[in-house]
């Protein structure tokens, strides 16, 4: 029995990656996500503690340095492969909160039905209603964000609401599917029935919202902290655009262009990657599609 489970788990591996690397678009976001994230887990281990060397301040591309160096002097190619684990870290774990909470909301909202149902969608509609990115930066204010966890739960905790609705929409088109029914009619405790007949179906839908919600959660976490409103510390790509603007005048043509340049080209890449990667996930994710 074990070792058949094994063997469905790599038959459907190699299913999914097959149908990934079949699609040219998906291909492509595939290899510059795991670009982004080989670069992320490995590049840090590789690079010691970069120190100020103001000798060699806002320096030109050259053979020493690829991508020139900042204010202080430091290499603006290894801040940008140290400030990637950042980076990600805080959009992984934006996503994965937004997850957790929309898909606990939204399926029990679904199966539980009646005046369950009607609160959690009440709550889910007054997030709706205001806008996200303004209730994040009172957030970001009012909660001490001093790591990755606690400025990813920030982001995180005002990114649920859309997808709860669409989760709740799906869990009512399956509750009365003839498996689940089968489930209820043997008796299964709705905990069960969630976990073996209702999440195997939402898997492919709440994973392509899981890498847009990533994608979201990069865009506000550089955005507040070019706004100011993080106290972070580090080699976050934010903080790289926030300081080439803000002190070198990266956007009056001055010799930091590179280094402003760098981290916004990043942030293009991933998006980009993001939207080819999430085009054929679906299909990757759900084998009916693939009929």
């Amino acid at each position: 029995m074990v070792n058949g489970r094994r063997t469905n788990r790599v038959s459907g591996l190699r299913a999914f990656f097959s149908v990934i690397w079949r699609n040219p678009l998906s291909r492509t976001g595939f290899l510059i996500l795991l670009s982004f994230l080989l670069m992320a887990i490995f590049g840090p281990m590789f690079i010691p503690e970069l120190k100020s060397d103001y000798a060699n301040r806002l320096q030109p591309p050259s053979a020493a340095h690829w991508l020139g160096t900042d204010l202080a002097g430091k290499d603006t190619l290894l801040q940008l492969i140290l400030g990637s684990r950042e980076v990600l870290l805080v959009a992984a774990y934006a996503g994965f909160f937004a997850v957790l909470i929309a898909a606990v909301i939204g399926i029990v909202a679904g199966l539980q039905g009646g005046i369950v149902d009607r609160i959690l969608m009440l709550i889910t509609d007054v997030v709706l209603t205001m806008p996200s990115f303004p209730v994040t930066m009172i957030l970001s204010m009012v909660i001490r964000i001093t790591e990755p966890l606690v400025f990813g739960l920030v982001l995180g905790l005002w990114s649920w609401a859309g997808l709860a609705k669409a989760i709740r929409s799906q869990v009512l088109n399956l509750k009365h599917r003839e498996f689940i029914e089968a489930s209820r009619i043997l008796g299964l405790s709705k905990f069960n029935i969630i976990i073996y007949d209702v999440l195997p179906n939402l898997v492919s839908y709440i994973a392509v919202n899981f890498i847009s919600i990533m994608k979201g959660a990069i865009t506000s976490s550089v955005g507040l902290m070019i706004l100011g409103l993080v106290p972070f510390q580090g080699n976050h790509w934010g903080v790289m655009i926030q300081v080439a603007i803000s002190q070198t005048g990266a956007l009056m043509g001055s010799a930091s262009m590179v280094y402003f340049l760098a981290p916004v080209v990043c942030l293009m890449l991933f998006q980009l990657g993001s939207y080819f990667f999430a085009s054929g996930l679906d299909e990757a994710l759900n084998p009916r599609l693939r009929a």
